[in-house]
């Protein structure tokens, strides 16, 4: 009798064991199958994470005030992948480069398989993918910039609000700049915001606004406005969501998404923009950036679309100009960190062999390497954008299968090996650096 007790107990121990190990291994254990499968809500068995908060101009770690220095990627597709399993191996790959940020969409908005279908109206098994990218984005040490709505109107974005509101009867006009000042629409984008913050994971049993994996939010990709006179509507939806989401979760980061754009009246920074253009989009990095409720400020960068005649030398003393000009305002004016969130460069051959696009970025890597040495502002890149093989319908011209470009992949490698010499690696114990 006592030694079938035993045994039993040892049976149990060890079942306990297996349970442990198949969810802490990424890519194992009972969600493996993905959205739809058997889920089992173990919160503590996943790795531990805490949370990412802000000291002066750096992120640091909340638990051990550890600094944070970042190297990440964008992977806008994570939400719509075709099957759960692309999602999962992209977030490994990056995980193996030592990649510890992905920035990617937390909406998908009106049209064939929206995960909004209409305003406040969600389709729950696209709900469930969101669940599960996050939950497999803790499992792999990865966290998340989760950006939740598109200036552009791709996955429907501010157009498709506009165009709810004129369905429901509420006069309001063609144009895309009412997004940011009519009532309804406002009350729409904050309708979504408190489903996504107050939306438990069915993988995991946890609330997205207890999630530790969730880096930051950011309200919007890319905002701008097409009137000239807008500028002060951005200013106002800017200060107003960012203390709404600040009401309901005060763990996580907030960041607007800006590209970065000097506004009129910038003077001398107006000659840092990449022409007359870009003081018209109605944004502005400094007054963008210094909303009490906004943590970090971020930064896009596209010498090549933004300046398509000039020469690779051209570009490369355009884009350190801009770099610099975003950390010495980060650090000195706004006294807050710095994201450059999407950084990219044409990958087809007519227009950069692979050797000039790794000098753009490369430009990009040693200026925030030098920043984190001084624990300065300048506290990541993230390059635009990262594939894994079967996601050629996401494709654009400044897509790569990190694996596909060994220069570049090289590259990316080293620049998490040295801010890891500096400071550690933030995010995966397991990881370290290698040849």
């Amino acid at each position: 009798m006592w030694r079938g007790t035993r045994m039993y107990s040892l049976l149990g121990v060890l079942l306990l064991l297996a349970l442990a190990y198949l969810n802490w291994h990424p890519g194992h254990g009972p969600s493996a199958g993905g959205p739809g499968g058997f889920k089992l809500p173990m919160p503590w068995l996943q790795p531990r994470m805490s949370f990412v908060g802000r000291a002066g101009t750096h992120f640091v770690d909340t638990l051990t005030g550890a600094p944070i220095y970042i190297n990440g990627w964008n992977s806008y597709w994570l939400l719509s992948a075709r099957s759960p399993s692309l999602s999962v191996e992209m977030l490994r790959r990056g995980r193996r480069m030592g990649l510890t940020i992905c920035r990617t969409w937390a909406f998908s908005d009106g049209g064939p398989g929206a995960l909004q279908i209409s305003p406040g109206r969600f389709s729950e098994p696209v709900f469930q993918m969101l669940d599960y990218v996050i939950y497999e984005s803790r499992r792999n040490h990865v966290r998340l910039i989760l950006c939740l709505v598109n200036n552009l109107d791709n996955f429907g974005g501010k157009a498709q609000y506009v165009q709810w509101a004129q369905a429901a009867g509420v006069n309001v006009t063609n144009s895309t700049d009412s997004f940011f000042f009519h009532p309804t629409i406002k009350g729409y984008y904050m309708e979504y915001v408190k489903a996504i913050l107050t939306r438990r994971n069915t993988y995991s049993g946890i609330k997205y606004c207890d999630e530790p994996a969730i880096f930051a939010w950011e309200l919007m990709n890319e905002p701008r406005c097409v009137s000239n006179s807008s500028g002060p509507y951005i200013q106002s939806w800017i200060e107003e969501m960012a203390a709404y989401i600040k009401s309901l979760d005060r763990k996580h980061l907030i960041t607007v998404g800006t590209e970065g754009f000097y506004g009129p009246g910038r003077g001398e920074r107006l000659g840092v923009n990449p022409g007359d253009w870009a003081a018209s989009v109605c944004s502005d990095f400094i007054q963008n950036s210094a909303v009490k409720d906004i943590d970090f400020a971020s930064v896009h960068a596209y010498p090549d679309s933004w300046l398509p005649k000039a020469s690779m030398e051209e570009k490369v003393k355009y884009l350190s100009v801009w770099v610099d000009s975003h950390l010495n305002d980060s650090e000195y004016v706004l006294r807050k960190p710095v994201l450059f969130t999407e950084v990219g460069y044409l990958q087809h051959a007519e227009a950069n062999s692979t050797v000039d696009g790794d000098i753009l970025l490369k430009v990009v890597y040693d200026k925030l390497y030098d920043s984190a040495k001084k624990l300065q502002a300048g506290s990541g890149a993230l390059i635009w954008q990262l594939m894994v093989e079967g996601t050629q319908m996401y494709h654009d011209d400044f897509s790569m299968v990190a694996r596909d470009r060994p220069s570049t992949y090289k590259l990316m490698k080293e620049q998490s090996c040295r801010l890891q010499s500096l400071y550690g690696k933030e995010g995966d114990p397991t990881w370290k650096c290698s040849p």
